[in-house]
């Protein structure tokens, strides 16, 4: 192995982590969806491996196809640089809709109070309207969108170091070294991925939401919204 393909492996190693670790969208989506939608951990780590997989290959497949075609890099971090607005845009709309969805929900658990008077028993107790079909509304849960909603965003999403510092300059070596970069570099993002959100969801199960529980809906959508935003507008 030469000095310059080790050099290059370290590099996609170390990107690869610090590209993901930096980047919020590679996993408050699925730390705070996994808690609202109350998924396993188990759930949660294959719909943040698949996303992760869809975010590198994508980011792969434009890489070979630039360099199989000899475009220069500059005309693709142009490509990416677009596909990275779309992801940020989609993750706005996506946490902006669900963060009111969410408020409407939460009206719709607000507690409070009913009267009732039998005969001589004049008593009251405290309900929310949607508690008496919470089993109904756990069974819709299991069928959504939203693991879909976040593959697609993910594939949009670039890899925006991967094509101009690890491909390209591996490239002028053989293809298989171009596929060995870009094999550490996904292997070093799905794994701090994974791990991000694991550990963050295994801390959120031990914490008590208490009186903030009905607005959990609502609080998840704000920050993939915010997320989008620090994306878009902060370059994160």
């Amino acid at each position: 192995m030469s000095p310059q393909l080790t050099l290059l492996l370290i590099t996609a190693l170390s990107l690869g982590f610090v590209h993901t670790a930096i980047g919020p969208d590679h996993y408050l989506p699925f730390i705070v969806m996994s808690k609202v939608k109350r998924w396993s951990i188990l759930k949660t780590a294959i719909i943040t491996f698949l996303c992760g997989l869809g975010h590198i290959l994508s980011s792969v497949a434009l890489g070979f196809i630039g360099i199989a075609l000899g475009i220069a890099v500059f005309k693709l971090e142009a490509i990416e640089a677009y596909r990275g607005d779309i992801a940020a845009w989609l993750l706005i709309i996506f946490g902006f809709t669900y963060f009111i969805w969410g408020l409407r929900q939460a009206v719709r658990r607000r507690p409070h109070h009913h009267a009732h008077n039998h005969e001589e028993d004049l008593h009251a107790h405290t309900h929310g309207h949607v508690e008496g079909h919470a089993h109904v509304h756990d069974a819709e849960s299991k069928k959504t969108i939203t693991p879909w909603v976040l593959f697609t965003i993910f594939v949009l999403g670039p890899c925006e170091p991967l094509i101009p510092l690890l491909m390209y300059p591996a490239a002028k070596g053989h293809m298989f070294h171009v596929f060995l970069v870009a094999s550490v570099f996904g292997i070093a993002t799905i794994a701090t991925m994974l791990t991000v959100v694991i550990v963050s969801c295994l801390g959120l199960s031990r914490l008590p939401l208490g009186e903030l529980e009905r607005y959990s809906h609502a609080l998840a959508g704000l920050a993939i919204f915010l997320c989008g935003g620090a994306i878009k507008f902060m370059g994160l």
